[in-house]
């Protein structure tokens, strides 16, 4: 049952457009990496095998909340955990990131990877269910990450700098570019639709190499997969984020992809960002280094970006990128009490 206070919750009213009590804030990768009691927590646990225990998974989400009073909690998780769930042969490396034993070159390799289905994440399922138990009117953000992003990976076999086999194979195989694109929409906007089915009250779509297309490719051949995944997730009823890192030249179409809030890296100001989405929300976007400056300087870019937020329909503070593992949690502490604090 749906807490009767979340419709009132300043993250979900800032998405719609309207006026929180006050601007809310959370943070990308907050759960996990920087706080000590995530660390312990995981000691000797794959990542993949964390994301794949129920209790782990709930314990882990709430320790930001805990700490830092962030306005929502995003599900721990991982954009890879879907492919792995239905048997992509994958793990995630330390100090390397995702990778994946035999990466994707034809129709046939597209063809094996199964659909997603709820029987394929049942710990999906029950994490949520008894995160938003304990959360009450703090709402969950459930995750996918996109198409391209997430067929980067598949494709390449891991983490890139380049995306050349993944572009390669966008303008060389159309046909089958267009078949895997369809596959990773169709298990990301299953796997959003288990997390809002099971509670999560907001989704997020990380797509966050799309960075690394032109406007002409990103619109012809990546837009319209990404659109699907949000369109699904929009007959669920929560708002939708969509976020991605380089996007400058992107963040126009991003938003007409579907979302109800565009994320914006700290590489873009937000009064450049506002004018380029069109009427919706914004999210971000401090410099994720900012925090390792004199509170002061962080404190003051922070009220700089609360200002340039005024502007949009909605405004939900954010990082412009995920929390760097070295954070002082200290510092984050900090910087959401001066979120809260501060008067629009």
């Amino acid at each position: 049952m749906t807490h009767p206070g979340l419709s009132d919750s300043p993250l979900l009213k800032a998405a719609r457009g309207e006026e929180p009590a006050h601007t809310p804030v959370w943070f990308m990768r907050q759960a996990g990496r920087s706080l000590p009691e995530y660390l312990k927590v995981r000691e000797g646990i794959g990542m993949l095998e964390s994301c794949m225990d129920p209790g782990l998974v709930h314990e882990i989400t709430m320790q930001p909340v805990r700490r830092y009073g962030v306005d929502a909690a995003i599900f721990f998780s991982d954009i890879v955990l879907p492919l792995k769930a239905v048997g992509v042969d994958l793990d995630i490396k330390a100090g390397i990131g995702p990778v994946v034993a035999s990466p994707v070159r034809t129709m046939a390799d597209v063809e094996a990877i199964p659909d997603l289905t709820p029987e394929h994440v049942p710990f999906i399922t029950e994490a949520v269910r008894s995160l938003v138990g304990e959360l009450g009117a703090t709402p969950l953000i459930g995750f996918a990450g996109a198409p391209f992003t997430v067929a980067s990976y598949l494709v390449e076999g891991g983490p890139s700098k380049e995306h050349a086999k993944t572009k390669a194979m966008m303008f060389g195989a159309p046909d089958v570019w267009d078949a895997l694109m369809r596959k990773i929409g169709g298990i990301a906007a299953a796997y959003l639709r288990v997390q809002v089915e099971a509670g999560a009250s907001a989704v997020q779509l990380f797509d966050s190499w799309a960075g690394a297309l032109t406007p002409t490719d990103y619109r012809t051949s990546v837009m319209p997969h990404s659109a699907r995944v949000l369109a699904d997730a929009g007959t669920l009823g929560v708002p939708r984020i969509h976020f991605g890192v380089g996007t400058s030249n992107l963040l126009s179409l991003m938003g007409e992809a579907g979302a109800d809030v565009v994320g914006v890296d700290w590489r873009t100001p937000l009064e450049s960002a506002i004018p380029l989405v069109g009427d919706r929300a914004v999210q971000g976007n401090l410099d994720p280094t900012l925090v390792f400056a004199p509170t002061d300087v962080m404190l003051d870019r922070a009220r700089e970006v609360l200002e340039a937020g005024r502007a949009a329909k909605g405004h939900i503070f954010n990082l412009g990128h995920g929390v760097i593992p070295s954070t002082d949690p200290d510092q984050l502490k900090r910087l959401s009490d001066f979120v809260h604090a501060w008067q629009r």
